[in-house]
């Protein structure tokens, strides 16, 4: 069990980090090796029951007495028995996991959720993208250049059950069911990109495969080629780490940018909240950070470190220049629809933007308009503030933009999330609650329905008003 600490990470020379970028997670690699016979490489049979069986873990309360179900003839009997033990290593929180912190956590996320959301979408996510092989990882497991949805969308089954809630504490709760799910899909993916369990699959050269078949994922992930030693293992502990800052710091690093800066208690005790779900997802406790000055210490060395690669081909403008593509489809309001792009690069910076392909087309009228509005808002927000405290011009616009795109890709009837329907219901109750903003004046929440619907953010209730 770890000892519990609180404290900086042990920040470390790029030599140190190649280190971590070897290490992948012993824990779920062990359980997805445990399904196969000596010698045998995973299949895609053994995927599908696997994902079958965890389709049972609905919430946390049932993952300590689940068991599985008889296996059907021809069914692999070692997967079951594999995922239980799973479960028995990996379903508890850290002793150092405080309930008073992850309270605070889930309420900041629910009093800031379409801040949240947005900021997944013009932050995160393209954040995610920056490091050139964690992005080559999700190409190929996601053809998210094609399929930029699939992404979010997973990304979103994921981030609503750990922050709702009780997501990580309480047995009606379901973050830790679904990050468990997600830890299992990152070690099968290493394990079909190494061809064998990390350290001793090795990758090795890509496989031609034959172009009259269609071509599955676990094909594809096994016909890719992987070198271990310059790119390390595929999810390994320094991309999963930069992932979870991703979630943690680089929410706070916004609304910091769009001076909402929140308490330092509120600070520690969201990126408390990530390092818990970091634990659960198998994430070393020393690549963790507590404070905001330590996770931008620990953030700036691994982004750093990437700029030096040199892929190629380079995955990651595609990837950036779809999802910026998918973000302009979403918005039903065309004052704001192109403008998600200039304040991903605001956000993320403009050498970390190029990286990743954002902006390089961006109209002159677009990001002059950014450009003013962000310069004009700053300016009234300032001066009201003066009187009322809690004006923000940044603020609503920020959720202007979440409900839009919260409405478009998470809230779908038509595509709904693949989670257990109890949590679809409780994620859609929770979105309702933020048709109004308990933070800003009447006149806002007025203006704020005119880009938006008129009460609770429910799907379908009202179109979408056009800006006048």
């Amino acid at each position: 069990m770890e000892t519990a600490r609180e404290g900086a990470p042990e920040l470390m020379d790029p030599k140190q980090l190649r280190t971590w970028e070897g290490s992948a997670d012993p824990l779920a690699d062990r359980t997805v090796a445990s399904w196969l016979e000596p010698g045998q490489l995973l299949d895609s049979a053994s995927i599908a029951q696997a994902s079958r069986m965890m389709n049972d873990w609905t919430n946390n309360g049932v993952l300590a007495q689940w068991a599985p179900a008889t296996d059907a003839d021809g069914a692999n009997n070692r997967v079951g028995p594999a995922l239980q033990r799973y479960l028995s290593e990996g379903v508890a929180l850290p002793n150092w996991a405080d309930p008073a912190k992850l309270t605070r956590g889930e309420k900041l996320f629910m009093d800031h959720g379409p801040l949240a959301c947005t900021l997944l979408f013009c932050s995160s996510l393209p954040e995610c993208y920056v490091l050139p092989n964690l992005a080559e990882v999700l190409q190929i497991a996601g053809q998210l250049e094609t399929n930029t949805e699939h992404r979010i969308r997973q990304t979103a089954a994921m981030v609503f059950p750990v922050m709702m809630r009780g997501g990580l504490t309480s047995p009606h709760g379901a973050g830790v069911a679904q990050v468990l799910k997600v830890r299992l899909i990152h070690a099968t993916i290493r394990h079909l990109i190494l061809r064998g369990t990390p350290g001793t699959g090795v990758g090795g050269q890509p496989i031609v495969l034959e172009a009259e078949q269609p071509v599955k994922l676990h094909q594809a992930l096994e016909a890719h080629g992987w070198d271990v030693s310059t790119q390390g293992q595929p999810c390994n502990q320094v991309e999963l780490a930069y992932t979870l800052l991703t979630f943690g710091y680089c929410f706070l690093r916004a609304m910091r940018k769009l001076n909402q800066r929140l308490a330092r208690e509120d600070e520690e005790a969201f990126l408390h909240t990530w390092n818990v779900m970091g634990h659960v997802l198998g994430i070393q406790h020393e690549l963790m950070a507590h404070t905001m000055d330590d996770a931008e210490v620990l953030f700036d060395l691994i982004r750093e470190q990437a700029r030096h690669q040199q892929p190629h081909p380079d995955p990651r403008p595609a990837l950036g220049q779809a999802l910026s593509k998918t973000m302009a489809q979403a918005i039903a309001v065309p004052v704001i629809r192109h403008l998600p792009v200039p304040l991903t690069q605001w956000l993320m910076g403009p050498k970390a933007a190029r990286l990743v392909g954002i902006g390089e087309h961006v109209p002159w009228l677009t990001r002059l308009t950014f450009r003013t509005g962000l310069l004009l808002t700053q300016c009234v927000d300032g001066i009201v503030r003066l009187w009322a405290p809690h004006f923000s011009l940044s603020r609503l616009f920020t959720r202007v933009l979440g409900y839009h795109l919260l409405t478009q890709f998470l809230l779908s009837q038509t595509r709904p999330l693949n989670l257990p329907d109890q949590l679809i219901d409780a994620m859609h109750q929770t979105v309702a609650t933020w048709g109004d903003d308990a933070y800003a004046p009447s006149m806002l929440n007025r203006l704020e329905d005119r880009m938006t619907t008129q009460g609770p953010w429910t799907v379908n209730r009202h179109p979408p008003r056009q800006a006048t």
